[in-house]
């Protein structure tokens, strides 16, 4: 009979770890190549990437985040609060 092998989770995380940056390095290698060979087309696609980049809105997508999670956090504490409260009453 064939006797299996547990893998630990360790070495599936490095396995994971060593596919992922092998994956990372083959498509580094593919735009240096690119680049290499049409250096003109790259630096327009450099320049229109930067400049959809630049025009999003980034910085009140943040906030506007931060603010709803602010927003919602507040009843949710006072839930969890509520919540103690009624455990705390029940116990005793």
């Amino acid at each position: 009979m064939a006797k299996q092998t547990a893998h630990k989770p360790e070495d599936f995380a490095m396995r994971s770890l060593n596919y992922a940056k092998d994956q990372f390095e083959d498509v580094i290698g593919q735009t240096e190549r690119y680049v290499r060979q049409n250096p003109g087309q790259a630096l327009v696609y450099a320049f229109a990437i930067g400049y959809v980049l630049n025009r999003l809105p980034v910085g009140r997508l943040i906030s506007g985040v931060l603010k709803l999670s602010v927003t919602a956090l507040k009843p949710a504490i006072l839930i969890y609060g509520a919540t103690k409260l009624y455990q705390a009453a029940n116990d005793e």
